[in-house]
């Protein structure tokens, strides 16, 4: 990784050892991990992507006198989150979560465009709340798809299975597992493994995980149906006993990936 020029270690432009990050990352950061369970009450979306502090409604302008403000470095963290955790990052194990809409094209065709752009709020504020309270990382929300990420120390020690206990939430949130239809079609996938997650970038900063794992995950969750939830072998053994196997051939990988098929 590029370290910057500067004879003071104090220095925040200079990246800190792995060490550090891989402290945060797999023992947790005390001060984060408490501000995320307090923020997670506060229902003031749209949220610090690391410790959920709200940035809109009432909540976000009383914490916001606290120091707690969207970061110009990048809208989606706070200026503590985004200015006062370290550059850099460490490789660490990861559980990666998609979740996209099906269909989304058809539907924005033969929808108004106001009311397909409510129904994706929709989708971006029941994804964000069914996050949130598994302790996920939401990492993007683009376009019709949702990218979340758990690790040990922001999720705590079951950061796998609340991976796939979030991904069959996140289905029922669509109404998945009810008598009545579901009011949006989704698919979800899950895969876990090593990922180089922390602050990434210069001039504009995004907390992130980046790695084969999370080209894995995209990909898998392409290949699951409308109501799906695939989960790579491995994660959780004792979640997916039960559920019947599927063997994906993904783009770009010589190899084919099992996977289990879960539904809400």
């Amino acid at each position: 990784m590029k370290e910057f020029a500067s004879s003071n270690p104090d220095d925040p432009r200079v990246e800190p050892p792995s060490e550090e990050w891989l402290s945060i990352l797999t023992n947790g950061h005390a001060s984060l991990v408490r501000a995320r369970h307090l923020f997670r009450f506060v229902p003031s979306a749209p949220r610090c992507k690391v410790c959920n502090n709200p940035f809109g409604g009432l909540g976000g302008r009383v914490f916001g006198m606290a120091g707690f403000r969207r970061s110009r470095k990048n809208p989606n963290l706070c200026t503590r989150c985004c200015d006062a955790l370290p550059a850099g990052g460490a490789s660490v194990d990861i559980a990666v979560l998609f979740a996209d809409v099906r269909r989304s094209t058809a539907l924005a065709e033969h929808t108004v465009a106001g009311e397909f752009a409510a129904l994706l709020n929709r989708f971006y504020l029941v994804a964000t709340q069914t996050l949130v309270r598994h302790d996920a990382v939401i990492d993007k929300l683009i376009g019709d798809e949702v990218m979340a990420f758990f690790v040990k120390g922001i999720s705590g020690p079951g950061y796998r299975r609340r991976a796939v206990l979030a991904g069959v939430d996140l289905l029922r949130s669509a109404g998945y597992g009810n008598d009545g239809k579901p009011w949006l079609e989704i698919g979800c996938a899950v895969n876990a493994g090593v990922a180089y997650v922390g602050n990434v970038g210069e001039a504009v900063v995004d907390f992130t995980a980046l790695g084969d794992v999370v080209n894995v995950a995209a990909r898998m969750q392409r290949a699951a149906a409308a109501g799906e939830l695939l989960v790579a072998g491995g994660i959780d053994d004792e979640l997916v006993a039960d559920a019947p196997r599927r063997r994906l051939a993904l783009r770009g990988r010589e190899q084919p990936v099992d996977a289990f098929v879960l539904a809400a």
